[in-house]
Formats: structure tokens, sequence, C-alpha cells
């Protein structure tokens, strides 16, 4: 007999696991609450401009070819991927640029005007960034962990002192750069995990060697051609979404979870269970928790930021002072500004910010006149002990983002701005259930990683499983599908075969 599986959510964790569990043997069911298919990885189309929401930046292309391969097919087949290079450029407060990228003799020259003799100190920084990432993924990322001895082995002691997680991220680049500018751009990457670079460990230099030797890239079709690409692979290999189709709650019969009741009272029964939803979200609200024991749980864990999103049409010149990826770091106030973001939970008084600008690679993301810009200003998630004025401090987003662009001659944005669509973390938590409206999911503190950070399979229920960004291990779409595949290796070890 065929064992059934349902999959709440179809964001990429849940696809590549409805993809992976129908290729198993699974008769697989995505329920989604939206009406497309990709969680926040989803798109804006308007007036002739098209606009990724999610994730821009292709990072860790083996683990996403791993997937691919592990579904019998070549990603080479799916996506047409484009080298970013330089990476980003970097613009500080005094008005200096620093474009970082993979070719090694414009960076020297760039490097040399900041702090002579630097360059040897990246190269050392690199290496250091590439032995975390390979131990990391080989011992703790990559691998589940079933109970505590798994995580805490004595084979695992030496990585206290090689992946240095209880040493911050700052400190740690700190020992390699002088000049202050130097050390925000080579640290705020931890953004991308929605992390304070002065609370994250230095564990993450590892983000640096992925974007300059493994590189940056970009689908010609954007990020969403991930999204379609392994939704029709999970189709040919039979699993079925159902879109519109919000979950009310998920059924439980003692220590299993035996399917889910939909918002139309719709039931559907299952053998095992995947939840891709926002894994809090699913303690709180679709579980059962009469005496409030997860609730409080929950809220006691530590968050990411959230992220005032902005999506431009403008109308007019495609500006050269603007590559495909740009940082505006306010440098000089570079670790105040985090302290109001995760600890006052606010916007800060001088905000970096990040725009994607993809028509410098996919020229008909636009008209040909025009230009599509996204910015992404980090701010504090959901509080209600602080007063936040969502609509005030978008619009003081807005305008500092504005003054920014008008410094390096660029004063004509607002003006030229034929279209805009917004996002603020209510909408993440309404549209996408996302607690605390933290764009990125949990933290990735030093007591929320590996067999410390939520289980992806449920203490009590015993077939109900978790992929996604707030669960081992972690958050950022190559590691989501690692999730994935970690949710699989289980599955087909612990529930037992009819």
């Amino acid at each position: 007999m065929t064992r059934t599986a349902i999959i709440i959510g179809a964001g990429i964790g849940g696809i590549a696991s409805a993809a992976r569990l129908a290729r198993a043997g699974y008769d697989v069911t995505v329920v989604e609450k939206n009406e497309k298919p990709g969680g926040r990885a989803s798109t804006i189309e308007q007036d002739g401009f098209f606009f990724d929401t999610g994730p821009s930046l292709f990072l860790m292309p083996p683990t996403f070819a791993q997937t691919y391969a592990d579904l019998g097919e070549r990603m080479e087949d799916h996506l047409d991927l484009v080298r970013i290079d330089p990476t980003y450029r970097v613009h500080f407060h005094d008005g200096s640029i620093l474009d970082l990228g993979s070719n090694l003799n414009a960076l020297h020259q760039q490097l040399e005007t900041f702090e002579p003799g630097t360059f040897e100190a990246l190269m050392r920084f690199l290496a250091e960034g590439y032995k975390r990432y390979t131990k990391s993924l080989d011992k703790f990322v990559g691998r589940n962990f079933y109970n505590l001895f798994d995580f805490f082995t004595p084979a695992n002691l030496p990585l206290l002192f090689q992946l240095k997680p209880l040493v911050k991220h700052y400190t740690d680049t700190s020992r390699y750069f002088k000049d202050a500018r130097l050390r925000a751009g080579l640290s705020f990457q931890n953004m991308y995990l929605g992390l304070s670079p002065f609370d994250a460990p230095a564990t993450y230099t590892l983000l640096q060697y992925t974007e300059m030797v493994e590189g940056v890239w970009y689908p010609r079709g954007g990020m969403y051609a991930i999204i379609t690409s392994l939704t029709r692979i999970a189709e040919g290999l039979g699993a079925k979404f159902h879109y519109n189709a919000p979950v009310k709650q998920i059924d439980v019969d003692v220590d299993r979870a035996v399917g889910v009741t939909l918002e139309n009272r719709e039931k559907l029964k299952a053998d095992v269970m995947v939840a891709n939803a926002d894994l809090p979200y699913v303690y709180t609200d679709l579980l059962p928790d009469p005496d409030g024991k997860s609730a409080t749980k929950m809220d006691r864990l530590k968050y990411t930021s959230s992220t005032l999103l902005f999506y431009w049409g403008v109308k007019g010149e495609r500006s050269e002072k603007l590559l495909h990826h740009n940082i505006f770091l306010s440098d000089h106030q570079y670790q105040s500004s985090f302290a109001q973001i995760f600890e006052a939970h606010t916007l800060p008084a001088e905000p970096s910010f990040y725009i994607h600008a993809p028509v410098r690679t996919v020229p008909n993301f636009a008209p040909k006149d025009s230009d599509a810009l996204m910015v992404l200003v980090p701010t504090g998630h959901l509080d209600a002990a602080h007063q936040q004025d969502w609509p005030a401090l978008q619009e003081r987003a807005r305008q500092w983002v504005f003054k920014r662009l008008a410094e390096i001659g660029l004063d004509d944005v607002k003006e030229r701005i034929v279209f805009e669509a917004t996002y603020t973390p209510p909408d993440y938590r309404r549209i996408w259930n996302l607690a605390k409206g933290a764009t990125f999911g949990l933290s990735h503190n030093v007591m929320q990683v590996g067999y410390l950070r939520p289980q992806n399979r449920h203490s009590q229920y015993k077939n109900l499983y978790f992929a996604g960004a707030s669960t081992h291990p972690g958050t950022g779409l190559p590691i989501v599908l690692l999730s994935a595949k970690l949710v699989q290796e289980r599955i087909l070890k612990e529930q037992p075969a009819p």
C-alpha cells in the first residue's frame, strides 16, 4: 500500500520535501495558504516590471545542484545562472565605495586605498572562512542530530576552537582589519540571516568565503525560476499542489498527527506530515496548546530581524552608479544601529540598506526606458512591549534611502517612481504567518543551532516533521534545501514501511 504524506506550505522547503518524498514512493499532497508556490520567495509583476520578493542572492551552487541531482535532474537543465561580479558595491558614509568580487587584482588595488597591506589579511580571512564552511557543512549543517549525545560528542569538542561559535563575528573580523569601513564591509553579511554581526558567531565568516570564492549567481529568470522548476519536478514525480488552501489545525491522536483540517473544514489524512509553515506558528496556532506552554516557549526564543521592503518601478535612466547588488552602510553608527534593531526593535536613526537592481543582469525585468529597484531596510521585529508606528517608520526609511541615493548623484529617484509596492513586519505575519513578523524566522545564536535549535521532528507527534528556516539547520535558500534533505532522511529511517 502506498504511504501518504501531507506538506503544509509550499515554500522552497515544502516543495523540495514534496519532490523528495514523491520520488521515494509517497503519495504527496501539498496544501498552501497563498495562490502560488514559493512562500517568501515570490514575485511582483506589474506594468512591465518584475521583482523577486524574497531572496535575491544565489549562494552555494553545489547545494542546489545536489538537490536537483537527488531528484534525478541536472540543475543546468533548469536554471540559466549568471555569475554576478563584482558581487556587490558597498557605499560607506564618507562617500568611499568598495566593489567586492572575485577579481583579486582589482580587489587588491581597492583595499590598498583603505588600509595598506590588508590584501594578505583578506586572503587569511577567506582561508579561515573556507575551513569553517567545510567543517560546518560536514559536522553541523548537513546532518541530523537524533539526540543530545550526537551533538555534544568528544569528536566535536575541537570544533569549539575551529569554528569559534563563542566568538562574535565582528570581533573576529576585527582581528584581520583595522579600518572601520572594512570591518563593516566584511561583517554586514550576517544580515542575510537576520543577525547582528555583534551577536552572530564568528562561524559565519564562511559567508564571505561562499560569496567571493564559490560566487554569487543569479538565474536569468529571476530567483523565482528556482521555485517554478522545483514545483514542476515535484508535480512530475506525482506530488499534488492545492493553493488557496490555508490549514486551520493539525489533527492529532495521542502520539501521532493524523491529518489536517483546512479553513473550509475539509479534512485530509496522511501517514506522515511535514510542516513547512514557520515553526513557531505551527506550535502556537496549528497544534493543540491547551495550557499555553508552547506559546510561552516560542515567545522566549530569539528571533531574527524584520525588514521594510520597497519595490520601485522607476522611469528613466538605469544608472551605472548602481550594480546588480548594492549595500549602503551607515558605518559611523554601525554598532548602535544594530542595537536599535535587535534590542529596541525599531528602525535605526541612520539605517543601512540593500538595493537589488536585477535589470543590470536581466534587462527585460523593466520596460526599456525604466529600472526596477528592490530596497530592503533592516528593522526590528514586531514587539508589543515597544511602540511601533510602522507607517511612520516606513516613511522615515523611504526618505533616508532617497537621501543616500542623492548623495551618490541619484537625486531624482523619488520623482521618477511610477510603481511602488511595499512590505512591513505586520505584512510578514499576515501573509506568511511569520511569528513576530521576523523575516528570517528564528535566530541563530549559540543556543539555537544544531541540536539546540527546535528539532525537525516533533517530540510527541512522531510522524510530524519540520522543514524551513526556523528548524534545523536554519535559514537561507540553500540551507532550507538541506532541511528538506534531512527531513527525508529521517522519515525514511523512522517511519516503517507498510
